[in-house]
């Protein structure tokens, strides 16, 4: 089979591990064709051009700059998305015949493009995996609101999201929270093409890594070997709530019985560093962004992962990093808005404990009861369940059933 990605995360090769890279080889080492649409960002300085890698084609279209830019630079890439991704494949994959069209949020703004595709290719199956709904997201972070001049913007992106729904054939979500919300909130969507396609990965830690804790890169970064250290690694942006995350650790900065890690790059982390600096905790260390090689080896030498999402959010999120926590043994203190599910989720299955992110107290109660519980043993239990939920071919199977 021919297949057809369309995404906005950047892509040269699919060697590199991640939710989409590693579904994509998956499809190719099943024997399918794989074609990618991915973005090169004005600050790249390159120009359109398909990437041959792996086994795979990989058309890298021009575009400005999509992530880690201002809101308004973010806002006309993402629009003009829709144009630059379909001039590109009517120029370089003029004449293939799609079987399957595989496409994720965000953006919602590709519509006309999937809309051309299936014209052309009527046969094939098309897939939304939707990792993001918005515009809701903006709305619940005060970026849009449903009234004003904001709530015309609000309206016609609205109506995007409800186009690309009424597109797919089938709608692949992250959790069960996020199929109930998709139907609650867009009655007119047939319940029978939504389910589950949650996020997932190819393993790539042994049992035996998993079982002994080097400890060695510790050492490097002057990171205690006498305590657990409780990691939060990833984007530090506004959906983290990264004004909630610092009250936890000023909250908690006096404790002499674990250490606090936080690695990560986004548009908040000046403002978390700039926190660190002034106050300068012996049981907390900020860095940024480390080289992945470091990364890697240091979530492998943690005790515990954690995870933080903004309170306002009134739409369940899944937080990537839960995987490489589970898959690295890590038993989770996950603090979001109540519609995430992901909390409910660890605790009822025995990997993790949640509170609201709005509850600082609620926070240093879940720390308590983590440091006194088996932390060995509700890591393994995570992993048993990343094993049995999110492993890639779950994914994978999830959408080529509906191609047989």
């Amino acid at each position: 089979m021919n297949i057809l990605f369309l995404t906005m995360s950047k892509i040269r090769s699919i060697a590199h591990r991640g939710i989409y890279t590693d579904l994509m080889r998956k499809f190719r080492n099943k024997g399918h064709q794989v074609y990618i649409v991915s973005p090169c960002e004005r600050r790249d300085k390159q120009t359109t051009q398909v990437i041959e890698s792996g086994g795979t084609h990989i058309l890298s279209v021009k575009t400005l700059n999509v992530q880690k830019t201002n809101v308004i630079e973010k806002g006309l890439g993402q629009v003009s998305l829709e144009f630059l991704y379909h001039r590109a494949i009517k120029k370089h994959f003029a004449g293939i015949r799609f079987d399957l069209i595989l496409y994720s949020t965000p953006p919602i703004t590709i519509t006309k493009v999937i809309e051309s595709i299936k014209r052309q290719n009527p046969q094939a199956v098309s897939y939304l995996l939707l990792k993001d709904i918005f515009p809701q997201n903006a709305v619940d972070l005060g970026m849009l609101s449903k009234s004003g001049v904001k709530g015309i913007i609000y309206k016609s992106f609205r109506n995007k999201e409800k186009k690309l729904y009424a597109l797919s054939d089938y709608i692949g979500c992250m959790s069960p929270a996020n199929v109930k919300y998709v139907l609650e909130h867009n009655p007119e969507i047939d319940s029978a093409k939504v389910e589950i396609a949650s996020n997932s990965i190819e393993l790539n830690i042994s049992p035996n890594n998993r079982q002994y804790k080097d400890q060695t890169i510790l050492g490097k970064y002057n990171l205690p070997v006498d305590k657990p250290i409780l990691i939060y690694g990833g984007n530090l942006g506004k959906p983290q709530g990264i004004p909630f995350l610092m009250e936890c650790l000023d909250a908690n900065s006096q404790r002499t019985d674990c250490h606090f890690l936080i690695v990560g790059d986004g548009v908040e982390y000046p403002r978390l560093d700039a926190w660190y600096q002034e106050k300068q905790p012996k049981n907390i260390t900020v860095m940024q962004r480390l080289p992945k090689e470091d990364y890697d080896q240091l979530l492998q030498a943690c005790q515990v992962g954690l995870i933080f999402l903004d309170h306002r959010f009134t739409i369940p999120n899944f937080p990537s990093r839960l995987l490489s926590y589970l898959e690295n043994s890590l038993p989770v203190i996950v603090a979001t808005d109540p519609n995430c599910d992901q909390g409910s989720i660890a605790q009822e299955n025995g990997f993790g404990y949640w509170c609201e992110s709005n509850d600082v107290n609620a926070f240093t109660f879940c720390i308590n009861k983590m440091l006194s519980s088996n932390i060995k043993q509700m890591g393994e239990k995570g992993h048993r369940f990343l094993c049995e939920n999110y492993m890639i071919d779950n994914t994978h199977n999830a959408i080529i059933k509906h191609l047989k």
